[in-house]
């Protein structure tokens, strides 16, 4: 494990969150959003006569749901330092550097690279179970870990 990281947790008396925890949490978050988006576009999808033609429609929609995915955890990451799926698992993000809620940019730059994560077959998240401090691509990229909390 990183220098930084250990001394991190030594210093602020943090815990590492388990990979089961983190997993579940974005299975709430994915949840929240897929219930959110069918809400919003419920006319549009109640339209498709076919499986086919639901498709077509989730297709298209795509670009705007990464765009809510990259938002929703921007905002919350850098507000609260967790997403409603965190906050219910009880785990939060911080900064490696110095142990509080990451700024705007590495939240940013956190919820970008979750997404790149996602499109390659999540080899970003799979990295984060065979990684010391349990860190996925974006937090490395970003610099953060996920603690108990």
């Amino acid at each position: 494990m990183n220098e930084t990281i250990e001394t991190l947790l030594r210093h602020h008396n943090f815990e590492l969150a388990s990979i089961p925890k983190r997993g579940v949490a974005f299975i709430i978050d994915e949840l929240l959003l897929s219930i959110l988006f069918m809400f919003v576009l419920w006319d549009t999808i109640s339209q498709a006569d076919t499986f086919e033609s639901f498709l077509f429609i989730t297709n298209a929609y795509t670009l705007e749901y990464l765009g809510v995915k990259i938002l929703y955890q921007t905002i919350f990451v850098a507000l609260y330092g967790a997403s409603l799926g965190k906050m219910a698992m009880r785990v939060r993000v911080v900064s490696v550097l110095d142990g509080d809620i990451p700024g705007w940019s590495a939240a940013f730059n956190r919820a970008v690279f979750r997404i790149i994560s996602e499109i390659i077959f999540y080899l970003g998240f799979i990295w984060a179970m065979f990684d010391p401090a349990n860190q996925a691509w974006h937090d490395r990229t970003a610099r953060t870990v996920v603690i108990n909390g």
